[in-house]
Protein backbone atom coordinates (compact mmCIF):
# COMPACT_ATOMS: atom_id res chain seq x y z
CA UNK A 1 0.00 0.00 0.00
CA UNK A 2 0.87 3.32 -0.44
CA UNK A 3 1.66 5.88 2.46
CA UNK A 4 -1.80 8.44 0.53
CA UNK A 5 -4.28 5.28 0.93
CA UNK A 6 -2.37 4.52 4.24
CA UNK A 7 -3.05 7.69 5.64
CA UNK A 8 -6.78 8.25 4.59
CA UNK A 9 -6.98 5.11 6.21
CA UNK A 10 -5.73 6.15 9.08
CA UNK A 11 -7.95 9.26 9.20
CA UNK A 12 -10.86 6.90 9.42
CA UNK A 13 -12.85 9.79 7.73
CA UNK A 14 -14.86 6.89 5.61
CA UNK A 15 -15.82 5.00 8.76
CA UNK A 16 -16.64 8.19 10.28
CA UNK A 17 -18.84 9.40 7.54
CA UNK A 18 -20.59 5.91 7.67
CA UNK A 19 -21.23 5.81 11.59
CA UNK A 20 -22.80 9.21 11.22
CA UNK A 21 -24.99 8.65 7.92
CA UNK A 22 -28.70 9.26 8.44
CA UNK A 23 -30.89 6.20 8.89
CA UNK A 24 -33.88 5.41 7.44
CA UNK A 25 -36.89 3.76 8.92
CA UNK A 26 -36.20 0.35 6.81
CA UNK A 27 -32.62 -0.22 6.93
CA UNK A 28 -30.94 -2.99 9.07
CA UNK A 29 -28.85 -1.69 11.21
CA UNK A 30 -25.25 -3.33 12.69
CA UNK A 31 -25.84 -3.63 16.36
CA UNK A 32 -22.80 -6.31 16.67
CA UNK A 33 -19.57 -6.73 14.41
CA UNK A 34 -16.60 -8.34 15.00
CA UNK A 35 -14.52 -7.65 11.74
CA UNK A 36 -11.02 -8.73 12.43
CA UNK A 37 -8.34 -8.30 9.58
CA UNK A 38 -4.89 -8.20 8.65
CA UNK A 39 -4.89 -4.32 8.17
CA UNK A 40 -7.75 -3.31 10.39
CA UNK A 41 -10.10 -4.49 13.51
CA UNK A 42 -13.67 -3.34 13.64
CA UNK A 43 -16.32 -3.68 16.52
CA UNK A 44 -19.56 -2.64 17.33
CA UNK A 45 -21.88 -3.77 20.17
CA UNK A 46 -24.67 -1.91 21.66
CA UNK A 47 -26.48 -1.09 24.92
CA UNK A 48 -30.06 0.35 25.79
CA UNK A 49 -29.43 3.59 27.88
CA UNK A 50 -32.13 5.18 30.49
CA UNK A 51 -33.45 8.39 28.62
CA UNK A 52 -32.33 10.17 32.22
CA UNK A 53 -28.57 9.15 31.72
CA UNK A 54 -28.19 10.19 27.84
CA UNK A 55 -25.94 13.62 28.78
CA UNK A 56 -23.72 11.62 31.10
CA UNK A 57 -23.22 9.13 28.10
CA UNK A 58 -22.37 11.53 25.87
CA UNK A 59 -19.82 13.35 28.23
CA UNK A 60 -17.22 10.23 27.36
CA UNK A 61 -16.70 8.04 24.20
CA UNK A 62 -15.88 5.09 26.45
CA UNK A 63 -18.06 2.35 26.36
CA UNK A 64 -20.88 1.38 28.58
CA UNK A 65 -21.62 -2.27 27.94
CA UNK A 66 -18.93 -4.56 26.84
CA UNK A 67 -19.09 -8.04 25.41
CA UNK A 68 -20.28 -10.44 27.62
CA UNK A 69 -21.52 -7.53 29.79
CA UNK A 70 -25.38 -7.25 30.59
CA UNK A 71 -25.57 -11.02 32.06
CA UNK A 72 -27.40 -12.00 35.59
CA UNK A 73 -24.65 -11.21 38.34
CA UNK A 74 -24.64 -10.19 42.15
CA UNK A 75 -22.86 -6.80 43.89
CA UNK A 76 -21.58 -7.03 47.54
CA UNK A 77 -20.74 -3.96 49.52
CA UNK A 78 -20.49 -3.21 53.36
CA UNK A 79 -23.21 -1.05 55.42
CA UNK A 80 -22.11 0.13 58.54
CA UNK A 81 -19.43 -3.04 58.36
CA UNK A 82 -22.50 -5.41 57.40
CA UNK A 83 -22.31 -7.24 54.18
CA UNK A 84 -25.27 -6.68 51.67
CA UNK A 85 -25.64 -8.79 48.54
CA UNK A 86 -27.66 -7.47 45.83
CA UNK A 87 -29.16 -9.09 42.37
CA UNK A 88 -28.60 -7.56 39.66
CA UNK A 89 -30.75 -8.19 36.24
CA UNK A 90 -28.19 -7.10 34.11
CA UNK A 91 -24.92 -7.43 36.12
CA UNK A 92 -24.80 -3.04 36.35
CA UNK A 93 -26.34 -0.65 39.02
CA UNK A 94 -26.66 1.71 36.01
CA UNK A 95 -29.88 0.25 34.61
CA UNK A 96 -28.13 0.02 31.22
CA UNK A 97 -29.18 -3.27 29.48
CA UNK A 98 -27.96 -5.19 26.33
CA UNK A 99 -29.50 -5.25 23.22
CA UNK A 100 -27.44 -8.52 21.89
CA UNK A 101 -25.71 -10.86 24.24
CA UNK A 102 -22.61 -12.70 23.98
CA UNK A 103 -22.54 -16.01 25.37
CA UNK A 104 -19.32 -18.15 26.52
CA UNK A 105 -19.07 -21.29 27.72
CA UNK A 106 -15.62 -21.60 30.21
CA UNK A 107 -13.74 -22.46 26.50
CA UNK A 108 -15.71 -26.30 26.43
CA UNK A 109 -18.14 -25.28 23.76
CA UNK A 110 -18.14 -22.36 20.93
CA UNK A 111 -19.36 -18.95 21.92
CA UNK A 112 -22.13 -17.25 20.21
CA UNK A 113 -24.29 -14.22 19.70
CA UNK A 114 -28.13 -13.87 20.90
CA UNK A 115 -30.36 -11.21 20.52
CA UNK A 116 -32.38 -9.97 23.44
CA UNK A 117 -34.89 -12.32 24.70
CA UNK A 118 -37.41 -9.26 25.58
CA UNK A 119 -36.59 -7.52 22.41
CA UNK A 120 -37.46 -10.90 20.38
CA UNK A 121 -41.01 -11.22 22.76
CA UNK A 122 -41.75 -7.58 22.10
CA UNK A 123 -42.44 -8.01 18.29
CA UNK A 124 -43.44 -12.09 18.77
CA UNK A 125 -40.09 -12.84 16.42
CA UNK A 126 -40.45 -16.10 14.91
CA UNK A 127 -36.95 -17.53 14.32
CA UNK A 128 -36.47 -19.12 10.86
CA UNK A 129 -33.79 -21.48 12.31
CA UNK A 130 -32.70 -22.44 8.96
CA UNK A 131 -31.68 -19.29 7.85
CA UNK A 132 -30.91 -17.02 11.46
CA UNK A 133 -33.05 -14.26 10.57
CA UNK A 134 -36.31 -13.42 13.22
CA UNK A 135 -39.22 -12.97 11.10
CA UNK A 136 -41.90 -10.40 11.98
CA UNK A 137 -45.52 -11.34 11.33
CA UNK A 138 -48.20 -8.29 11.63
CA UNK A 139 -51.43 -7.88 12.13
CA UNK A 140 -52.41 -8.43 8.56
CA UNK A 141 -50.10 -11.32 8.08
CA UNK A 142 -47.91 -9.93 6.22
CA UNK A 143 -44.09 -11.09 6.96
CA UNK A 144 -40.80 -8.85 7.31
CA UNK A 145 -37.28 -9.86 8.34
CA UNK A 146 -36.61 -7.89 11.40
CA UNK A 147 -33.07 -8.89 12.60
CA UNK A 148 -30.37 -11.45 10.95
CA UNK A 149 -28.01 -13.15 12.64
CA UNK A 150 -24.64 -14.06 11.10
CA UNK A 151 -21.56 -15.53 13.32
CA UNK A 152 -19.47 -11.96 13.27
CA UNK A 153 -22.75 -9.76 12.49
CA UNK A 154 -25.90 -8.69 13.51
CA UNK A 155 -28.20 -6.54 12.04
CA UNK A 156 -31.89 -5.07 13.17
CA UNK A 157 -34.34 -2.76 11.16
CA UNK A 158 -34.43 0.21 12.86
CA UNK A 159 -38.19 0.64 12.91
CA UNK A 160 -38.64 -2.42 15.34
CA UNK A 161 -35.53 -0.95 17.74
CA UNK A 162 -37.11 2.64 17.85
CA UNK A 163 -40.44 1.15 18.67
CA UNK A 164 -38.79 -0.91 21.32
CA UNK A 165 -36.93 1.86 22.89
CA UNK A 166 -40.44 3.93 22.83
CA UNK A 167 -41.99 1.48 25.29
CA UNK A 168 -38.14 1.14 26.93
CA UNK A 169 -37.93 4.58 27.93
CA UNK A 170 -34.37 4.15 26.47
CA UNK A 171 -32.28 5.18 23.87
CA UNK A 172 -29.65 2.58 21.38
CA UNK A 173 -26.17 3.50 21.84
CA UNK A 174 -24.02 2.07 19.01
CA UNK A 175 -20.76 1.73 20.30
CA UNK A 176 -17.77 1.41 18.01
CA UNK A 177 -14.19 0.79 18.07
CA UNK A 178 -12.14 0.90 15.13
CA UNK A 179 -8.50 0.05 14.67
CA UNK A 180 -6.70 0.76 11.15
CA UNK A 181 -2.88 -0.49 10.91
CA UNK A 182 -0.09 1.07 8.49
CA UNK A 183 3.18 -0.86 7.42
CA UNK A 184 4.67 3.25 7.71
CA UNK A 185 5.49 5.09 10.73
CA UNK A 186 3.48 8.39 11.51
CA UNK A 187 6.54 10.84 10.11
CA UNK A 188 6.63 8.52 6.56
CA UNK A 189 2.63 9.36 6.80
CA UNK A 190 3.14 12.93 7.38
CA UNK A 191 1.18 12.93 11.13
CA UNK A 192 1.38 13.27 14.37
CA UNK A 193 0.91 11.30 17.57
CA UNK A 194 -2.34 12.55 18.69
CA UNK A 195 -5.88 12.01 20.30
CA UNK A 196 -8.51 14.25 20.05
CA UNK A 197 -12.43 13.86 21.47
CA UNK A 198 -15.36 15.16 19.41
CA UNK A 199 -19.20 15.67 20.38
CA UNK A 200 -21.76 15.96 17.53
CA UNK A 201 -25.72 15.67 18.53
CA UNK A 202 -26.12 12.28 19.64
CA UNK A 203 -22.54 11.18 19.11
CA UNK A 204 -19.52 11.02 20.73
CA UNK A 205 -16.04 10.23 19.82
CA UNK A 206 -12.18 10.19 19.97
CA UNK A 207 -9.87 9.56 17.52
CA UNK A 208 -5.92 9.06 17.63
CA UNK A 209 -3.02 8.58 15.99
CA UNK A 210 -0.34 6.20 17.70
CA UNK A 211 3.40 4.67 16.33
CA UNK A 212 3.59 1.41 17.87
CA UNK A 213 4.83 -2.28 16.76
CA UNK A 214 1.35 -4.12 15.64
CA UNK A 215 2.97 -7.38 14.35
CA UNK A 216 3.98 -6.07 10.90
CA UNK A 217 2.89 -2.86 11.30
CA UNK A 218 4.67 0.50 12.39
CA UNK A 219 1.24 2.73 13.22
CA UNK A 220 -2.11 2.51 14.01
CA UNK A 221 -5.22 4.73 14.73
CA UNK A 222 -8.37 4.16 16.81
CA UNK A 223 -11.85 5.77 16.59
CA UNK A 224 -13.66 4.26 19.34
CA UNK A 225 -17.59 6.21 20.45
CA UNK A 226 -20.99 5.59 20.36
CA UNK A 227 -23.81 6.97 18.73
CA UNK A 228 -27.13 7.19 20.34
CA UNK A 229 -30.56 6.80 18.75
CA UNK A 230 -33.49 8.34 20.31
CA UNK A 231 -36.96 6.31 20.57
CA UNK A 232 -40.41 6.64 18.85
CA UNK A 233 -43.31 8.46 20.34
CA UNK A 234 -45.10 5.41 22.59
CA UNK A 235 -48.06 6.24 20.21
CA UNK A 236 -45.75 4.76 17.41
CA UNK A 237 -44.71 1.43 19.23
CA UNK A 238 -47.13 -0.67 18.13
CA UNK A 239 -48.24 -1.98 21.34
CA UNK A 240 -51.91 -2.23 22.38
CA UNK A 241 -52.74 0.37 24.83
CA UNK A 242 -50.42 2.76 23.78
CA UNK A 243 -50.41 2.53 19.66
CA UNK A 244 -52.47 5.05 17.90
CA UNK A 245 -55.29 3.39 16.05
CA UNK A 246 -56.35 4.27 12.87
CA UNK A 247 -58.17 1.84 11.15
CA UNK A 248 -58.69 2.60 7.46
CA UNK A 249 -61.78 1.50 5.44
CA UNK A 250 -62.22 0.69 1.42
CA UNK A 251 -64.62 1.52 -0.08
CA UNK A 252 -67.10 -1.22 -2.57
CA UNK A 253 -69.61 -1.56 -5.72
CA UNK A 254 -72.68 -1.89 -3.89
CA UNK A 255 -75.21 -1.85 -7.05
CA UNK A 256 -75.54 0.13 -10.34
CA UNK A 257 -78.31 3.08 -10.11
CA UNK A 258 -80.75 3.58 -12.92
CA UNK A 259 -78.25 5.50 -15.22
CA UNK A 260 -75.71 2.87 -15.43
CA UNK A 261 -73.59 4.40 -13.21
CA UNK A 262 -72.01 2.23 -10.00
CA UNK A 263 -72.88 2.94 -6.51
CA UNK A 264 -69.92 2.63 -4.08
CA UNK A 265 -70.31 2.58 -0.59
CA UNK A 266 -68.00 2.70 2.81
CA UNK A 267 -67.43 -0.76 4.25
CA UNK A 268 -66.93 0.88 7.86
CA UNK A 269 -69.15 -1.44 10.06
CA UNK A 270 -70.20 1.27 12.37
CA UNK A 271 -71.48 3.82 9.25
CA UNK A 272 -73.57 0.54 8.41
CA UNK A 273 -77.50 0.06 8.89
CA UNK A 274 -78.36 -3.02 10.71
CA UNK A 275 -80.99 -4.58 11.85
CA UNK A 276 -80.93 -2.69 15.58
CA UNK A 277 -82.08 0.67 13.89
CA UNK A 278 -78.40 2.32 13.71
CA UNK A 279 -77.78 4.68 10.40
CA UNK A 280 -81.09 3.60 8.20
CA UNK A 281 -80.03 5.70 5.48
CA UNK A 282 -76.89 3.53 4.68
CA UNK A 283 -76.83 0.32 3.12
CA UNK A 284 -77.44 -2.69 5.39
CA UNK A 285 -74.45 -4.40 6.84
CA UNK A 286 -75.16 -7.64 5.06
CA UNK A 287 -75.06 -5.98 1.99
CA UNK A 288 -74.09 -8.48 -0.95
CA UNK A 289 -70.23 -7.45 -2.45
CA UNK A 290 -69.46 -9.29 -5.74
CA UNK A 291 -65.86 -10.32 -6.55
CA UNK A 292 -64.24 -11.80 -9.39
CA UNK A 293 -63.37 -15.79 -8.77
CA UNK A 294 -59.75 -14.59 -9.40
CA UNK A 295 -59.54 -12.61 -5.79
CA UNK A 296 -58.73 -16.22 -4.10
CA UNK A 297 -55.88 -16.81 -6.61
CA UNK A 298 -53.07 -15.24 -4.45
CA UNK A 299 -54.69 -17.23 -1.50
CA UNK A 300 -54.75 -20.52 -3.30
CA UNK A 301 -50.89 -19.29 -3.79
CA UNK A 302 -50.20 -19.51 -0.15
CA UNK A 303 -51.77 -22.20 1.43
CA UNK A 304 -48.92 -22.38 3.87
CA UNK A 305 -50.34 -18.53 5.60
CA UNK A 306 -54.27 -18.55 3.72
CA UNK A 307 -57.05 -21.05 4.59
CA UNK A 308 -59.59 -21.39 1.88
CA UNK A 309 -62.66 -23.72 2.81
CA UNK A 310 -66.57 -23.39 1.29
CA UNK A 311 -67.36 -20.74 3.47
CA UNK A 312 -64.82 -18.73 4.75
CA UNK A 313 -61.27 -17.42 4.16
CA UNK A 314 -58.44 -17.13 7.02
CA UNK A 315 -54.92 -16.25 7.53
CA UNK A 316 -53.74 -18.21 10.58
CA UNK A 317 -55.70 -16.73 13.43
CA UNK A 318 -54.95 -12.89 12.43
CA UNK A 319 -57.93 -12.67 10.76
CA UNK A 320 -61.36 -14.60 9.10
CA UNK A 321 -64.08 -13.65 6.97
CA UNK A 322 -67.55 -15.83 5.56
CA UNK A 323 -67.70 -16.24 1.79
CA UNK A 324 -70.10 -17.37 -0.53
CA UNK A 325 -67.96 -19.18 -3.37
CA UNK A 326 -70.66 -21.59 -4.61
CA UNK A 327 -71.21 -19.92 -7.91
CA UNK A 328 -68.78 -20.62 -11.26
CA UNK A 329 -67.74 -16.99 -11.99
CA UNK A 330 -67.95 -14.93 -8.69
CA UNK A 331 -67.27 -14.85 -5.05
CA UNK A 332 -69.46 -12.88 -2.59
CA UNK A 333 -69.18 -11.28 0.69
CA UNK A 334 -71.12 -9.01 3.09
CA UNK A 335 -70.57 -5.09 3.09
CA UNK A 336 -70.38 -5.01 7.16
CA UNK A 337 -67.81 -8.46 7.09
CA UNK A 338 -65.01 -6.59 4.89
CA UNK A 339 -65.01 -3.86 6.49
CA UNK A 340 -64.46 -5.88 10.03
CA UNK A 341 -62.95 -8.89 9.38
CA UNK A 342 -59.96 -7.63 6.56
CA UNK A 343 -57.29 -5.63 7.26
CA UNK A 344 -56.88 -2.69 5.05
CA UNK A 345 -54.45 -3.61 2.57
CA UNK A 346 -56.49 -7.15 2.15
CA UNK A 347 -59.28 -4.72 1.71
CA UNK A 348 -57.57 -2.70 -1.46
CA UNK A 349 -56.58 -6.50 -3.04
CA UNK A 350 -60.58 -7.02 -3.06
CA UNK A 351 -61.10 -4.01 -3.98
CA UNK A 352 -59.25 -4.17 -7.28
CA UNK A 353 -61.30 -7.48 -8.13
CA UNK A 354 -64.80 -5.78 -7.21
CA UNK A 355 -67.51 -6.24 -10.33
CA UNK A 356 -71.04 -4.73 -10.29
CA UNK A 357 -73.44 -7.39 -8.46
CA UNK A 358 -74.84 -10.26 -11.07
CA UNK A 359 -77.94 -12.14 -9.02
CA UNK A 360 -77.42 -12.51 -5.43
CA UNK A 361 -75.60 -15.06 -3.08
CA UNK A 362 -76.20 -18.71 -2.77
CA UNK A 363 -78.64 -20.13 -0.97
CA UNK A 364 -76.62 -22.80 0.72
CA UNK A 365 -74.41 -19.40 1.81
CA UNK A 366 -77.50 -17.73 2.43
CA UNK A 367 -79.03 -20.47 4.67
CA UNK A 368 -75.83 -21.05 6.49
CA UNK A 369 -74.98 -17.77 7.37
CA UNK A 370 -78.21 -16.03 7.94
CA UNK A 371 -80.63 -18.57 9.09
CA UNK A 372 -78.13 -20.51 11.15
CA UNK A 373 -78.76 -23.90 9.07
CA UNK A 374 -76.34 -26.76 8.61
CA UNK A 375 -75.96 -26.69 4.94
CA UNK A 376 -73.26 -28.08 2.63
CA UNK A 377 -71.73 -27.08 -0.75
CA UNK A 378 -72.57 -28.70 -4.46
CA UNK A 379 -69.72 -27.54 -5.89
CA UNK A 380 -67.11 -30.61 -7.02
CA UNK A 381 -63.89 -29.07 -5.50
CA UNK A 382 -65.74 -28.79 -1.71
CA UNK A 383 -67.26 -32.27 -2.49
CA UNK A 384 -64.01 -33.76 -3.24
CA UNK A 385 -62.22 -32.69 0.16
CA UNK A 386 -65.34 -34.14 1.81
CA UNK A 387 -65.38 -37.68 0.19
CA UNK A 388 -61.26 -37.77 0.45
CA UNK A 389 -62.06 -37.21 4.70
CA UNK A 390 -64.74 -39.79 3.95
CA UNK A 391 -62.13 -42.12 2.64
CA UNK A 392 -59.63 -41.82 5.49
CA UNK A 393 -62.13 -42.51 7.71
CA UNK A 394 -63.42 -45.56 6.38
CA UNK A 395 -59.82 -46.72 5.88
CA UNK A 396 -59.18 -46.05 9.37
CA UNK A 397 -62.50 -47.96 10.36
CA UNK A 398 -62.37 -51.12 8.01
CA UNK A 399 -58.77 -52.06 7.21
CA UNK A 400 -56.62 -50.01 9.45
CA UNK A 401 -54.25 -48.56 6.38
CA UNK A 402 -54.83 -45.72 4.19
CA UNK A 403 -55.31 -47.18 0.51
CA UNK A 404 -54.86 -43.41 -0.54
CA UNK A 405 -51.29 -42.10 1.74
CA UNK A 406 -51.86 -38.85 3.61
CA UNK A 407 -49.67 -36.14 1.56
CA UNK A 408 -46.22 -35.54 3.24
CA UNK A 409 -45.82 -31.79 4.66
CA UNK A 410 -44.16 -30.45 1.28
CA UNK A 411 -47.08 -31.54 -0.74
CA UNK A 412 -50.03 -30.77 1.12
CA UNK A 413 -50.52 -27.64 -0.94
CA UNK A 414 -51.45 -29.97 -3.70
CA UNK A 415 -54.99 -30.88 -1.55
CA UNK A 416 -54.99 -27.60 -0.10
CA UNK A 417 -54.93 -25.40 -3.76
CA UNK A 418 -57.19 -28.32 -5.12
CA UNK A 419 -60.29 -25.93 -7.41
CA UNK A 420 -61.78 -25.05 -10.05
CA UNK A 421 -59.91 -22.50 -11.88
CA UNK A 422 -60.82 -19.09 -11.94
CA UNK A 423 -59.71 -18.61 -15.68
CA UNK A 424 -58.66 -20.52 -18.93
CA UNK A 425 -54.67 -20.34 -18.67
CA UNK A 426 -53.33 -23.41 -19.49
CA UNK A 427 -50.59 -23.13 -16.28
CA UNK A 428 -53.53 -23.23 -14.03
CA UNK A 429 -55.13 -26.31 -15.72
CA UNK A 430 -51.76 -28.12 -15.79
CA UNK A 431 -50.49 -27.43 -12.09
CA UNK A 432 -54.27 -28.41 -11.13
CA UNK A 433 -54.15 -31.44 -13.15
CA UNK A 434 -50.90 -32.29 -11.37
CA UNK A 435 -52.09 -31.76 -7.79
CA UNK A 436 -55.36 -34.19 -8.84
CA UNK A 437 -52.54 -36.84 -10.31
CA UNK A 438 -50.15 -36.60 -6.92
CA UNK A 439 -53.88 -37.25 -4.42
CA UNK A 440 -55.35 -40.35 -6.51
CA UNK A 441 -52.15 -41.43 -8.45
CA UNK A 442 -48.85 -40.76 -6.90
CA UNK A 443 -50.34 -41.65 -3.54
CA UNK A 444 -51.98 -45.00 -3.82
CA UNK A 445 -50.32 -47.24 -1.24
CA UNK A 446 -48.72 -49.77 -3.40
CA UNK A 447 -47.18 -51.42 -0.22
CA UNK A 448 -50.51 -52.44 0.88
CA UNK A 449 -51.68 -53.45 -2.56
CA UNK A 450 -48.22 -55.64 -3.12
CA UNK A 451 -49.80 -57.70 -0.27
CA UNK A 452 -52.61 -58.77 -1.97
CA UNK A 453 -51.44 -59.58 -5.39
CA UNK A 454 -49.37 -62.44 -6.11
CA UNK A 455 -45.15 -62.77 -6.34
CA UNK A 456 -45.85 -63.57 -9.45
CA UNK A 457 -47.92 -60.56 -10.40
CA UNK A 458 -45.71 -57.92 -7.95
CA UNK A 459 -42.54 -59.05 -10.59
CA UNK A 460 -44.67 -58.17 -13.76
CA UNK A 461 -46.51 -54.86 -12.17
CA UNK A 462 -45.42 -51.01 -13.04
CA UNK A 463 -46.89 -48.42 -11.32
CA UNK A 464 -49.39 -47.78 -8.56
CA UNK A 465 -52.04 -48.41 -10.76
CA UNK A 466 -51.04 -51.10 -12.28
CA UNK A 467 -51.30 -52.96 -8.86
CA UNK A 468 -54.62 -51.54 -7.88
CA UNK A 469 -56.04 -53.03 -10.98
CA UNK A 470 -54.46 -56.45 -10.99
CA UNK A 471 -56.00 -56.32 -7.23
CA UNK A 472 -59.37 -55.55 -8.13
CA UNK A 473 -59.16 -58.45 -11.22
CA UNK A 474 -58.09 -61.25 -9.24
CA UNK A 475 -61.68 -60.23 -7.21
CA UNK A 476 -63.37 -59.55 -10.22
CA UNK A 477 -64.72 -56.65 -9.03
CA UNK A 478 -67.85 -54.78 -10.45
CA UNK A 479 -67.07 -51.27 -12.09
CA UNK A 480 -63.56 -51.00 -11.97
CA UNK A 481 -62.91 -50.87 -15.16
CA UNK A 482 -64.02 -47.53 -16.02
CA UNK A 483 -62.54 -46.44 -12.95
CA UNK A 484 -59.06 -47.61 -13.88
CA UNK A 485 -59.58 -46.24 -17.69
CA UNK A 486 -60.07 -42.91 -16.23
CA UNK A 487 -56.70 -43.06 -13.56
CA UNK A 488 -55.06 -43.95 -16.78
CA UNK A 489 -56.31 -40.98 -19.15
CA UNK A 490 -55.63 -38.93 -15.61
CA UNK A 491 -51.80 -39.81 -16.07
CA UNK A 492 -51.41 -39.60 -19.39
CA UNK A 493 -52.75 -35.68 -19.10
CA UNK A 494 -50.67 -34.92 -16.66
CA UNK A 495 -47.63 -36.74 -18.14
CA UNK A 496 -47.97 -35.39 -21.37
CA UNK A 497 -48.93 -31.90 -20.15
CA UNK A 498 -47.38 -30.83 -16.72
CA UNK A 499 -44.18 -33.31 -16.85
CA UNK A 500 -43.11 -32.35 -20.44
CA UNK A 501 -43.40 -30.42 -22.98
CA UNK A 502 -46.84 -30.92 -25.18
CA UNK A 503 -46.80 -32.56 -28.61
CA UNK A 504 -48.63 -35.75 -30.36
CA UNK A 505 -49.19 -37.62 -27.11
CA UNK A 506 -50.83 -34.15 -25.32
CA UNK A 507 -53.35 -33.38 -28.78
CA UNK A 508 -54.62 -37.30 -28.46
CA UNK A 509 -55.38 -37.50 -24.43
CA UNK A 510 -56.47 -33.74 -24.50
CA UNK A 511 -58.61 -34.70 -26.62
CA UNK A 512 -60.70 -37.44 -24.76
CA UNK A 513 -61.06 -34.68 -22.67
CA UNK A 514 -62.73 -32.46 -24.70
CA UNK A 515 -59.53 -30.06 -24.25
CA UNK A 516 -59.90 -28.26 -27.53
CA UNK A 517 -63.48 -28.13 -28.06
CA UNK A 518 -64.59 -26.58 -24.75
CA UNK A 519 -63.13 -23.68 -22.09
CA UNK A 520 -60.33 -25.28 -19.66
CA UNK A 521 -62.48 -24.72 -16.52
CA UNK A 522 -65.61 -26.51 -17.61
CA UNK A 523 -62.68 -29.90 -18.54
CA UNK A 524 -61.25 -29.52 -15.10
CA UNK A 525 -64.59 -29.69 -13.63
CA UNK A 526 -65.78 -32.64 -15.62
CA UNK A 527 -62.28 -34.02 -14.35
CA UNK A 528 -63.28 -33.69 -11.01
CA UNK A 529 -66.67 -35.02 -10.99
CA UNK A 530 -64.79 -38.21 -12.34
CA UNK A 531 -62.75 -37.96 -9.44
CA UNK A 532 -65.09 -37.65 -7.11
CA UNK A 533 -66.73 -40.87 -8.52
CA UNK A 534 -63.08 -42.46 -7.98
CA UNK A 535 -63.43 -41.41 -4.51
CA UNK A 536 -66.86 -43.04 -4.02
CA UNK A 537 -65.56 -45.83 -5.25
CA UNK A 538 -62.40 -46.45 -3.51
CA UNK A 539 -64.66 -45.93 0.31
CA UNK A 540 -66.94 -48.86 -1.97
CA UNK A 541 -64.31 -51.19 -1.91
CA UNK A 542 -62.67 -50.09 1.45
CA UNK A 543 -66.27 -50.81 3.36
CA UNK A 544 -66.14 -54.33 1.29
CA UNK A 545 -63.97 -57.46 0.89
CA UNK A 546 -61.98 -57.08 -2.08
CA UNK A 547 -58.96 -54.73 -0.87
CA UNK A 548 -59.60 -55.90 3.01
CA UNK A 549 -57.57 -59.06 3.91
CA UNK A 550 -58.47 -59.26 7.42
CA UNK A 551 -63.06 -59.54 6.07
CA UNK A 552 -61.64 -62.22 3.55
CA UNK A 553 -60.07 -63.48 6.20
CA UNK A 554 -62.91 -63.76 8.28
CA UNK A 555 -65.18 -64.88 5.40
CA UNK A 556 -63.29 -67.96 5.19
CA UNK A 557 -62.90 -68.56 8.75
CA UNK A 558 -67.04 -68.51 8.68
CA UNK A 559 -67.13 -70.51 5.81
CA UNK A 560 -64.41 -73.10 7.47
CA UNK A 561 -67.16 -73.92 10.79
CA UNK A 562 -70.26 -73.75 8.54
CA UNK A 563 -68.86 -76.51 6.67
CA UNK A 564 -67.49 -78.42 9.70
CA UNK A 565 -71.08 -77.86 11.49
CA UNK A 566 -72.38 -79.86 8.45
CA UNK A 567 -69.90 -82.39 8.38
CA UNK A 568 -70.78 -83.17 12.45
CA UNK A 569 -72.96 -86.43 13.37
CA UNK A 570 -72.80 -87.62 9.69
CA UNK A 571 -68.77 -87.64 8.68
CA UNK A 572 -68.08 -91.46 8.38
CA UNK A 573 -64.64 -92.74 8.52
CA UNK A 574 -63.38 -96.07 6.63
CA UNK A 575 -60.09 -96.18 8.56
CA UNK A 576 -59.36 -98.22 11.23
CA UNK A 577 -58.70 -95.42 13.79
CA UNK A 578 -62.17 -94.02 12.77
CA UNK A 579 -60.78 -90.69 12.29
CA UNK A 580 -61.82 -88.46 9.40
CA UNK A 581 -60.22 -86.88 6.10
CA UNK A 582 -61.59 -83.47 6.35
CA UNK A 583 -59.73 -81.72 3.24
CA UNK A 584 -61.60 -84.54 1.36
CA UNK A 585 -65.09 -83.92 2.73
CA UNK A 586 -64.59 -79.76 2.63
CA UNK A 587 -63.98 -80.63 -1.53
CA UNK A 588 -67.05 -82.41 -1.35
CA UNK A 589 -69.20 -79.54 0.38
CA UNK A 590 -67.32 -76.76 -1.95
CA UNK A 591 -68.23 -78.98 -5.04
CA UNK A 592 -72.22 -79.10 -4.35
CA UNK A 593 -74.43 -77.57 -6.55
Amino acid sequence: MSTDSDRKRLSQAEMLEWLQRDLKMTEMVTVYLSDNQESHDYGIYCALIPSEQIDQVLSSSSWDLRWGDGMPAASMSYEVGEKRVQYLRYGVTDRVEPLVLGREFSGLYDAYMEISEEFRLFHKLYHDRKTDKYIKIDDEGNEYTVAVVEPDCIKIRLKEIRQFLAIKEMYLSIQFACTEKSEYNLQELGLEPEENEYQKDLMCWAHAYVDSSLGNYRSFSTLSGKRLVKPLAKSKSGLWGFAEEQKEYAEFIIDVDENGDEIIRTSDPDALANNFGANPDAPHFLTPVHFDKQVLDKYYQQPSKYNVDAWSLSCGSLWHMWIDKNHDDKVCAWLGHLGERLPYKEQLHWRTHNIPPQGGVSKAFFDCGIKGEAAKSDRPEHLFRERYQDLQDACQEYLGWQLLLPLSTGDEYHFQGLRIPATDEQRDFDELVLSLTKILIDSLNERRLNTLISKDQKAKLKGSIARLEAVLSSHEVEGATERIAFLRKLQSLRSSSAAHRKGRNYRKIAKDFGVESRRLRDVFTGIIWQALDVLDYFIFLVRSSPINPEIVEKNKIEEGYAILDEMVGFAKSDRTDGSVNHDEIIYELRSKP
